[in-house]
């Protein structure tokens, strides 16, 4: 896999020249990177917009499949869990099998198992699908959709130079805002005009759409050897035990969590305490992900140019913290503000908005960071790690906020994200 990194750190001109020889017979031009980053995005954007987009739907949900808040969760949490659990076992097969494989297995299965989804369980005139079912659909779509992290992150590392990593994994970072910013303005309407075989018929068309992208113009850079590949499969569990590479994958789980109780509660927190509407809902939840968005592009450029990765994530966690403390004290004192309805339509969804876009605008510096840490011939595990534990946040948050809610109503579930974005903080200072 050396060649890999050898060939990711020439000159544009010397990489087409290196290229032209590849086993296969391809020529790839100094572009095709681009190419490569551009594959990425439309595969995380396909999943985002289902994994982000379902939970901005759970007004609907909740009212469509007759749900309670409980179990609005769970049904939630355990898409959350299939990505977890699968993570993992999909970046060890990254690294044995290469990014192309398991990312077309990946995407094609996801889109078949959602368009199954859209024909059988939607509730219809005759009857609703029950909790059960719709909980382990949700969860087998996403033991699907965890090919998609590991296998595209590992492709931008092989064929992007050190110098550009960071800018290209913040700009693949920013599909998640970007399929969850669409998700959110399109699925809560779609779903009310009609019904969830239109939101699960568009998220499968989304990811065989990324599926044939990724056959068209994914492949593995030429200059990889069969003896590479086998070597690197070898040494596939290496991550595994190095201690610095599970700080960091810690580190992004925990910031993970409030991010999280964001994207998934965020819609009902502003639908029943802050009392908006739907247009409403979407467009706060839209300006989120388009804020971290904007923000991810612009930290990978900047930490690639400042070498500041850990010193800007640790800034990230204390801001993330700072945000989520300041939307505790003001859902605690909005019932004593006069006229309180308009105060919390008018102030708490720009603090959301605020604290949303904080606490998300630092993915591609921690998986640039990690991804180094590991090695070129680990990066497919290494990332998966991490995505494990983000996850694990998106099973365990949608199950512990109907707790919070109620023993401590809203104010429990802001400060307790506030919390975890504070415990991460000193996770992401350097081993010394």
């Amino acid at each position: 896999m050396s060649a890999i990194v050898d060939c990711a750190d020439q000159q544009p001109a010397q990489i087409l020249k290196d290229r032209a020889a590849g086993p296969a017979g391809r020529v790839f031009g100094p572009g095709h990177r681009w190419k490569v980053l551009g594959i990425g995005v439309a595969a995380n954007a396909s999943f985002s917009a289902t994994f982000s987009g379902i939970p901005a739907t759970a007004v609907v949900l909740r009212q469509g499949y007759h749900l309670s808040n409980a179990q609005l969760g769970v049904a939630l949490g355990l898409l959350g869990l299939g990505v977890a659990l699968s993570e993992l076992p999909w970046g060890l097969l990254t690294d044995r099998w290469g990014d192309r494989r398991v990312l077309l297995i990946g995407l094609g299965a996801t889109a078949a198992w959602l368009f199954a989804m859209a024909m059988l369980v939607v509730p219809t005139r005759t009857g609703v699908p029950d909790v059960t079912l719709l909980s382990a659909s949700l969860l087998f779509a996403g033991l699907l959709g965890g090919s998609v992290n590991g296998s595209s992150g590992r492709a931008i590392m092989a064929w992007f130079r050190e110098s550009e990593r960071g800018f290209a994994m913040s700009i693949r970072q920013t599909a998640v805002p970007l399929g969850g910013g669409l998700g959110a303005l399109v699925l809560p309407s779609l779903a009310l005009a009609f019904g969830f075989a239109a939101v699960f018929g568009l998220l499968a068309a989304a990811s065989a759409l990324s599926a044939l992208f990724a056959w068209r113009w994914l492949h593995e850079p030429p200059a990889q050897d069969h003896g590479n590949v086998a070597s690197t499969a070898v040494a596939g569990l290496a991550p595994l035990r190095n201690i610095e590479v599970w700080r960091i994958a810690t580190a992004i789980g925990l910031l993970c969590f409030p991010q999280v109780a964001v994207l998934t509660f965020a819609s009902v927190f502003l639908h029943d305490f802050a009392g908006l509407r739907t247009a409403a809902i979407s467009a706060s939840l839209a300006a989120v992900q388009t804020g971290a968005m904007v923000m991810r592009v612009w930290s990978g450029r900047f930490t690639d140019r400042h070498g500041n990765r850990r010193r800007f994530l640790r800034s990230c966690s204390a801001l993330s913290a700072l945000a989520f403390v300041i939307l505790w004290v003001l859902v605690l004192v909005s019932p004593a503000v006069p006229d309180g309805q308009s105060f919390r339509i008018a102030v708490l969804p720009l603090v959301l908005i605020v604290a949303g876009i904080s606490v998300s605008a630092w993915h591609g510096v921690a998986y640039t960071e990690l991804a180094t840490l590991a090695g070129a011939g680990h990066v497919g595990t290494a990332l998966s790690l991490a995505n494990t534990f983000v996850f694990v946040g998106f099973f365990l948050v949608p199950v512990a906020i109907p707790g919070l809610l109620h023993l401590w109503s809203w104010s429990g579930v802001w400060l307790s994200a506030a919390i975890c974005a504070l415990i991460a903080w000193p996770i992401f200072l350097r081993q010394a």
